[in-house]
């Protein structure tokens, strides 16, 4: 704990420990597990214990064979290890060319001198602004602007809000890389966690490991990250939120690809619970959830399952109600119908449904998500 009250930003040895317990074992487990990987190699549970509390770094041998058994790439473990003084600085960086990156610090240290800093109010727009964008833009635009933003952001944030604002933005930031990339993505999800605890707002520390479960589980990517979030999430408040329901359907996503098809079922009729009290109204944000979109998650959820009853329902109910100004939803809920295809045997037929959606779509209304949800189809 920092001296101001607030927990540090997760390391190596917490980011060890959650995916160890999203994966529902003991220190002795992981132990088991790594020695059986590396062969004549034994690691004990004492070692384990000693990696997540800190006291010592895993060597680059246990760190391969830590991201096998914990089934994440191993740039997300490195990773793990930046600084809480560097990350926000290195952003662009990380993201864009140099070049482009020091255009970026140089324009923030020049609003700065100006005094021209935007104020809470300009950053509040800006959230809702790129909430609305993230609907229609693609994620090259977007990564771009939001690096510029956050470049200039990092330099205001002293006070609670701030950390807010941050937190908001440094999610929709995470969206932008794949969530198979898994050590971009998922390093700006724990970002985003730690400045939502910065800012001690418990809404905002409950929405962004909610959407970022939501977004890797319908993704399929790093699920062990997507459960121990959305469980983090369901444990903070358990009052009806928009955070609690991006928080149990990406807990549903994760059970379902794990194979509990019945565990996922109940997690959807829970969120349907949670929804029916906290549900958005059709504000067309990637901050909100309306009907439409909650039944967009739940469509994936069915073809994955092939639950075909359950997809017919949930796919009338989402088209009957998306905007027509949304039509990459559309690709989604037909992607879906041809991911269903593929579970109920006729692979080729689902793929080329699924395909001939996505080609319908404009190139520049492509996203991450759909590439992915395509990559998903093939491999059927």
């Amino acid at each position: 704990m920092s001296p101001n009250g607030t927990p540090p930003p997760p390391d190596l040895g917490a980011l060890i420990a959650d995916l160890r317990t999203s994966l529902g074992w003991s220190q002795s487990r992981l132990a088991s597990e790594l020695g059986q990987t590396a062969g004549h190699d034994t690691v004990t549970r004492e070692q384990v214990s000693r990696w997540e509390h800190g006291r010592r770094t895993p060597a680059a041998f246990w760190l391969r064979h830590l991201a096998t058994v914990l089934q994440v790439p191993i740039e997300l473990l490195e990773k793990a290890r930046v600084d809480r003084r560097s990350f926000l600085t290195t952003a662009a960086g990380t993201a864009i060319a140099p070049m482009v990156a020091s255009d970026l610090i140089e324009r923030g240290f020049a609003e700065a001198l100006r005094g021209r800093a935007p104020s809470v109010e300009d950053w509040e727009q800006a959230v809702e602004t790129y909430g609305r964008d993230y609907m229609t833009q693609g994620a090259a635009e977007i990564q771009k602007r939001l690096s510029a933003d956050l470049v200039v952001l990092q330099q205001q944030l002293d006070a609670p809000c701030m950390w807010a604002t941050a937190a908001r933005l440094a999610t929709l930031y995470a969206k932008t890389f794949p969530g198979s990339d898994g050590a971009k993505a998922v390093t700006w999800y724990r970002h985003a966690a730690a400045f939502a605890d910065r800012s001690g707002d418990e809404p905002v520390r409950v929405w962004v490991r909610g959407r970022a479960a939501i977004a890797l589980g319908y993704e399929g990517a790093a699920l062990g990250v997507a459960d121990t979030l959305a469980e983090q999430a369901i444990a903070m408040d358990d009052r009806p939120s928009l955070g609690r329901v991006n928080a149990v359907m990406g807990k549903a996503h994760v059970a379902a690809q794990r194979g509990d098809h019945d565990g996922a079922r109940t997690l959807v009729e829970e969120g349907r619970r949670v929804f029916d009290v906290a549900g958005s109204d059709d504000a067309e944000s990637d901050y909100a959830v309306p009907w439409w979109r909650f039944n967009v998650f739940a469509s994936l959820l069915a073809a994955r399952m092939g639950d075909e009853r359950l997809a017919e329902e949930v796919q009338a109910e989402a088209a009957a109600n998306l905007p027509a100004s949304l039509p990459r939803f559309k690709t989604h809920l037909e992607m879906h119908r041809g991911l269903m295809l593929t579970r109920v045997g006729d692979r080729a037929g689902g793929a080329a449904h699924a395909r001939a959606a996505l080609e319908e779509l404009p190139p520049e209304k492509h996203s991450l998500t759909l590439r992915m949800l395509m990559e998903e189809i093939d491999a059927a």
